[in-house]
Order: C-alpha cells, then structure tokens, then sequence
C-alpha cells in the first residue's frame, strides 16, 4: 500500500525541475518527491490533512507546500509540461475536442470561506445552489482521447452556455515550436451548449461545432441546418468516462476545500494524475 500514490522514477524525472529546482541556499528542505506524494494521497483518499500518515512527513508541511505551488503557479507549469510531452509523443488529437461539465456536491464546511482569498479568488468561491445543495461546476475540455486540455470552476447554477467562450479562451497547449494552440477543427458538445451565439463564436474561429440541438431549436435559423457528424457525436462519451475517473479521485467527488482556489489545484492535481497514466512506469 506504501506506493499506490506515489510517482515511478521515470514520472518524477518528468517533472523533477519544476517541483524541486536545485536549492542554492538557506536550511535543507523536505523532500519535494515525499512531499508530492503525501499531496497525492489527500487527493486520492479523501482523508483530511491532519490525517496525512507519518511517511509522507508532517501534514502541515505538505499542506504549506501545497498552498505554496497552488500560488506560484507549479501545479500549472507541470501541467503544461505533460501536455507538451503527449503532444510530441503523438498522443494528443489536435482536431477533435469535447467539452462537458459535471457538477460536484460541497460540504457545508466548504461554504465557510467568507472574504478569504486575496483578488484572485471569486467572491462567490465557485458555490451555487442548486437541487443537490451546495454545488460547484467543472467545465472540462479534453480531446478525443481524453486527455485533459483546460477546465474552469462555475458555481453548479450556472448554465453550461455562459461558461463555453470563457473556458475555451483559457486553451493555450505549447508546442516544441512555434504559438500555443488555442483552436480545434471540430468541437463536440451536447445539446446544453445549443446556443446562436456559440455558433458564431465557433464560425468566426474557424471551428465546426458538432452540437446537438435542442427540441425547441429544431426550426430552421440563421446557418442552419449544417452536416451533423454523428459518428463524431457518439464519440463524446470520452468526456463522460473523464468525469467518472476523476470523481474516482474522492477531493473530486466532494469539494471539502472553501477556497476556489484550493479546489482548481485539486482538480489541476487531478489532470496531472491522468497525463501520468499515459507513462506505463506509473504506479496505480
């Protein structure tokens, strides 16, 4: 049980120079690979930090160091970093993408979150109420393989619609060479993303929306009726099958954290795990 969280050699070596760079001066600190695994353990069990067992170090060291990469933007970084690597290696569909959300039910301890923050954090720290309680939204963006692309937090109210042009603006997927890539060919979503102005949005970026539509929206409009790709439609239950991985993570399945921002590096942390999997060395 001591390595069912923990990272291969092969995947440390990965992300060694993002997560512990070479410490030139100052006292010695705990092992970052240590460290790193204890955080991988909360994700994966669900257990509070206090409850970190004894072999990954003290709990509120990883939970500093934690709150320390979640702010200077670590977790990203080695995100990108992955998603360079399946990009180079081939692995990654730069035509077809698929976009989703799922919402998460959050414990009444997660709304005790006040002003807390800093500028940075939503005033609304991603809750909503809806018929499940208090809820937040993970839109998602993966591509036809399921590797995640971007996500964003809503609160679980909000329609899916308001959070598509947003979402799809945050893509920035590096390259060896050249820009980051910010568009798709083909972008497949269900009928919740049904929406004039989405379609226009995704004309005017030269990107065919594989959308289906909604009952009341079966009358002619302006551009439509346009060549609906089914079989690219039935491929969508990729994006369903992402969602049900990542609740498999139980900080996924249930929001404790009352910061937005806590969550989002939960669910960076998440996305992070599964670009692992792509390296056969990993431990699961």
């Amino acid at each position: 049980m001591a390595g069912r969280y923990e990272l291969s050699d092969h995947s440390w070596s990965l992300i060694k120079d993002i997560v512990s760079p070479a410490q030139e001066m100052g006292r010695p600190r705990r092992d970052d690979r240590q460290v790193l695994n204890g955080i991988f353990w909360i994700l994966c069990s669900g257990a509070k930090w206090r409850d970190l067992p004894e072999r990954y170090g003290p709990w509120s060291t990883a939970y500093a160091r934690f709150r320390q990469w979640r702010d200077d933007g670590t977790f990203d970084a080695v995100l990108a970093r992955l998603q360079l690597k399946l990009r180079e290696d081939g692995l990654m569909d730069l035509d077809t993408w698929m976009i989703d959300s799922t919402a998460v039910r959050a414990t009444r301890a997660a709304s005790g979150g006040g002003k807390k923050g800093g500028s940075d954090e939503p005033l609304d720290h991603a809750l909503g109420r809806s018929r499940g309680g208090l809820t937040t939204k993970i839109h998602l963006v993966c591509d036809r393989h399921g590797w995640p692309l971007t996500f964003t937090l809503s609160p679980g109210q909000d329609a899916d619609t308001c959070h598509f042009i947003p979402t799809m603006e945050t893509i920035r997927l590096p390259g060896s060479v050249g820009r980051p890539r910010k568009r798709c060919r083909h972008i497949v979503a269900d009928k919740g993303y049904d929406s004039d102005d989405l379609r226009r949005y995704c004309d005017r970026h030269r990107m065919k929306p594989i959308i289906a539509q909604r009952k009341m929206h079966r009358k002619p409009r302006p551009g439509l009726p346009r060549g609906f790709d089914k079989p690219k439609y039935r491929e969508r239950n990729v994006i369903e099958r992402g969602f049900g991985w990542l609740k498999e993570l139980r900080r996924i399945a249930t929001r404790y954290d009352k910061l937005a921002r806590s969550f989002r590096a939960m669910v960076c942390l998440a996305c992070i795990d599964r670009c692992l999997r792509a390296d056969f060395s990993y431990k699961t």
